[in-house]
């Protein structure tokens, strides 16, 4: 059985085992702060992690499941079945999350929960075109349905843009070579395969690909993605969402993978936990920013070495926890 562990398309073996959602009893820990909380999985996935925040509620409890994966949603349904009413899934970008939970309902929740990143379903499913280690069409778009595929994508960028991306999104340092090589590909041919590209990028790295520690192709395929399904761009105005519709007390808890998801979640978190410019001796809010949330973490929590030796996918995994005030 596929779970819904996500992971950075790292570039290392595609043969590893699927194991069970990141962070887990941390997750649960920090979300269930009451047994008939309303909860919300805005990144529902294969439903790991929503199952054991379903198990870990009381019968009043209830959890929405957001998706914009109608594959991912159909597998989540059919996996969540057995709590009956206590799940209420919901297709769509986890970044229309006011709109989908008042259209069904819902204008106040317990918590929040965000597992960013592309799932262990999506990479093995070679025709979604989110890994280099299969040939397939290059798609990478996390709703099939909707928007344009990474081929297009692809076809249609400007180089300078194109070496942008590449750089700001997957941290390459031979983004210029890169843009240079795919614009030169396409101007003979067509370039709309996961295989083709992959092959491309490492004639670019040539010999020194051999002393990398991933794939040569892994970073240029990650900021691809990222730019395709608008990954990065959101996450301060989801964040802010999120915690305008928690109540006093509620949690809001987001895993994320790399360093580009992390740095984005924490900025906009602490800027809702650090509004007020008041002098901290002064008894009463004089400057009308009173914070929004507390930091339950003031660091990330990093999956225990034991958890990491159980599931390698597991290792670049950092949660981050904030509280309603």
């Amino acid at each position: 059985m596929m779970t819904d562990v996500k992971m950075s398309d790292d570039g290392r073996s595609s043969g590893t085992p699927p194991h069970n959602p990141v962070l887990l009893r941390e997750t649960v820990e920090a979300l269930v702060v009451r047994p008939d909380a309303t909860l919300v999985d805005g990144t529902l996935g294969a439903g790991g992690h929503a199952a054991a925040l379903l198990k870990a509620l009381g019968p009043e409890g209830r959890l929405f499941g957001i998706d914009r994966d109608p594959d991912a949603l159909t597998l989540a349904g059919e996996r969540l079945a057995p709590f009956g009413e206590a799940f209420t899934p919901l297709y769509g970008r986890h970044e229309d999350l006011t709109t989908l939970l008042r259209k069904a309902g819902v204008f106040a929740c317990d918590g929040f929960l965000f597992d960013l990143g592309v799932s262990s379903m999506q990479l093995d499913q070679a025709e979604r075109g989110f890994s280099f280690r299969q040939d397939a069409y290059l798609d990478m778009r996390m709703d099939p349905t909707r928007g344009e595929s990474a081929a297009d994508w692809l076809a249609g960028i400007e180089e300078k843009e194109l070496r942008r991306a590449i750089y700001h999104w997957g941290e390459e340092k031979m983004s210029g070579a890169i843009a240079r090589a795919i614009v030169r590909e396409r101007e003979k041919r067509p370039l709309t395969r996961t295989v083709q590209l992959a092959e491309l990028i490492e004639r670019v790295a040539g010999p020194a690909a051999r002393r990398y520690r991933i794939h040569p192709a892994t970073r240029t395929f990650q900021a691809i993605r990222i730019a395709v399904n608008q990954e990065i761009e959101g996450l301060t105005g989801l964040v802010n969402d999120a915690v305008s519709m928690l109540r006093r007390g509620g949690r809001l808890a987001v895993i994320s993978y790399h360093s580009l998801e992390d740095r984005a979640i924490k900025h906009a978190i602490r800027a809702l936990a650090h509004r007020c410019t008041c002098p901290p001796k002064l008894p009463v809010c004089g400057c009308g920013r009173e914070n929004h949330v507390r930091l339950v973490t003031t660091r990330p929590v990093r999956p225990a070495d034991a958890e990491i030796d159980r599931n390698p996918r597991a290792r670049s995994a950092r949660l981050r926890i904030a509280e309603r005030l």
